[in-house]
């Protein structure tokens, strides 16, 4: 059954992947000023200003300069382009993925004007500001949801969706779930919530809530945002055209105040399914990316990766001109990295060289960068930021650590002076990809290696090409290439010391060491 309604869409549909693609004529242009390395901030286990063991606005806007000093020629900060924060608003949940108030910052974290003051120091340093919007739905305690569910004759009651006599009450969501909820036991008055009790759905068959959200979007980027993270993108609607045609809504919306404000949604689907949301949205997470990533780190061997990466950038670019995918390892939803990988450094440096070697938007979640440890449930992939291998100044305490604790823990102090550290490799590989523009911009094929081995695929932007490859083992390996495909090409930037070129032969040979990554030029 899909949501109860009651007041009818006006919105003009569009094409569904499946029905045909839209024109590329009418395809959604996209600005090159958002393409970046984000980095993705859980605000309270970041970094402490005010030592009540909580993370806020202002511990990040202390610790700017390790994400983003500024200066292009220094070599201590991460280099990162742009911050996704968690949601930043009131919430009675840790996660505060459900606000009471889509227009102010929670206490915990600071106030609006330290959210202000938060962009225009990270503007300062040439970094962009974006924020977590949940848009589906909001806390049972948020004031509109109090007053519907209170008096059916309230302005707000429409705001949510309710049963009816012909509701299902038994019906399941997506993966089995239930989502009809009574507002308290007896009442007989039951309401949608597609996550879980406490957060229910709101209607966007009622205009004014489709208003409301579109001005909760304004609101923030007049406090100095440059775009937002769209939560459960895909849930508006039960329908894709609904979904899409919603999006353009409010992606109009916002480019009234701010042209070029950047949308990147959470849709936690198959490529031709995330595919239309490119009409409206600058980027969609590529979740099957992902794991293709992390595959073939855990199994050491070329699986496909770069053909997938090309096949789905053509879905995307019947929806829109220039398609910026969003690639990543893992987020604030799954078992981190490193524990994916076992503890082993080395692959985790493979998964990383791959991220910044392919096209579109890398996200760094934090902690990433130097190897934490995380395993569900949701709280121990959340646990505080490690700057000490254990207590220091600004170390947030909200929770005690499970996974990533004791003197031998990982942390930004033990490896920031360590060349050869994951954080070390991280900030190598963010300035590799900010020298290299084809890097950022340039279309991928796959490179036939010869060897299961070596992952390879080519980087192409105007007249500028790059062949990357990737030595997925922890062995040496060595290639034959055509020599008169290859020759004159230099190696452009390798991962470690060792890599070999040698005319043999009509052939070139490379020699990769192990876990290593290079690019030729």
């Amino acid at each position: 059954m899909k949501k109860i309604t009651s007041i009818a869409l006006s919105l003009p549909l569009l094409f569904s992947f499946a029905s045909g693609a839209l024109a590329k004529d009418g395809a959604q242009p996209q600005s090159d000023s958002n393409n970046g390395v984000f980095y993705e901030i859980y605000v309270r286990s970041f970094y402490d200003s005010n030592k009540d063991g909580n993370g806020d606005l202002n511990g990040i806007i202390q610790k700017l300069d390790y994400l983003n000093d500024g200066n292009p020629h220094t070599k201590k900060d991460l280099g990162v382009d742009s911050l996704w924060l968690m949601p930043v608003s009131p919430s009675p949940s840790y996660h505060k993925y459900d606000t009471t108030d889509f227009y102010s910052v929670d206490p915990q974290y600071g106030s609006v004007e330290d959210f202000r003051r938060l962009t225009k120091e990270a503007h300062k340093r040439g970094m962009k500001v974006t924020i977590d919007l949940a848009l589906n739905h909001t806390s049972n305690q948020h004031p509109w949801f109090q007053d519907a569910s209170k008096d059916k004759n309230s302005p707000h009651r429409d705001y949510y969706i309710w049963a009816d006599a012909d509701t299902d009450l038994n019906e399941k969501g997506p993966w089995g779930q239930q989502v009809w909820y009574e507002t308290y036991p007896g009442s007989g008055d039951y309401y949608y919530a597609l996550f879980i009790d406490f957060m229910p759905d709101l209607n966007f068959e009622n205009p004014k809530v489709r208003e409301e959200m579109t001005k909760v979007g304004k609101y923030w980027l007049n406090q100095g945002a440059d775009g937002f993270r769209l939560d459960a993108a895909m849930h508006i609607y039960e329908d894709i055209d609904k979904n899409v045609a919603w999006w353009d809504e409010f992606k109009k919306g916002l480019q009234q105040l701010k042209p070029d404000a950047y949308l990147v949604g959470e849709v936690w689907d198959r490529p031709n399914q995330v595919a239309p949301y490119y009409k409206p949205l600058d980027s969609a997470f590529n979740f099957d990316l992902s794991e293709k990533i992390l595959d073939a780190v855990q199994n050491g061997a070329d699986n496909g990766l770069a053909s997938f990466a090309a096949q789905t950038l053509e879905l995307y670019r019947a929806y829109s001109s220039n398609p910026i995918d969003a690639p990543f390892l893992t987020n604030h939803d799954q078992e981190r990295t490193m524990t994916r990988l076992n503890g082993d450094v080395n692959k985790a440096k493979n998964a990383a060289s791959i991220l910044f070697t392919l096209p579109g938007n890398p996200f760094i979640y934090y902690g990433e960068e130097i190897g934490m440890l995380g395993k569900k449930p949701d709280e121990y992939i959340r646990e505080p930021f490690r700057w000490y291998p254990e207590s220091g100044e600004g170390q947030t305490t909200w929770e005690a650590p499970r996974d990533n604790v004791g003197p031998d823990t990982v942390s930004v102090d033990s490896q920031t002076k360590d060349k050869d550290s994951l954080l070390s490799h991280y900030r190598d590989l963010i300035r590799i990809r900010h020298e290299n523009p084809v890097l950022v911009k340039g279309d991928i094929q796959e490179f036939q290696t010869g060897d299961s081995r070596v992952m390879g695929y080519t980087r192409t932007y105007e007249d500028d090409s790059i062949l990357v490859l990737h030595n997925l083992t922890h062995e040496p390996a060595t290639l034959q290439l055509s020599k008169e495909e290859w020759k004159g090409r230099k190696i452009e930037f390798s991962t470690s010391n060792g890599v070999k070129l040698k005319k043999t032969g009509g052939h070139l040979e490379i020699t990769i060491p192990a876990n290593t990554t290079c690019g030729l030029k």
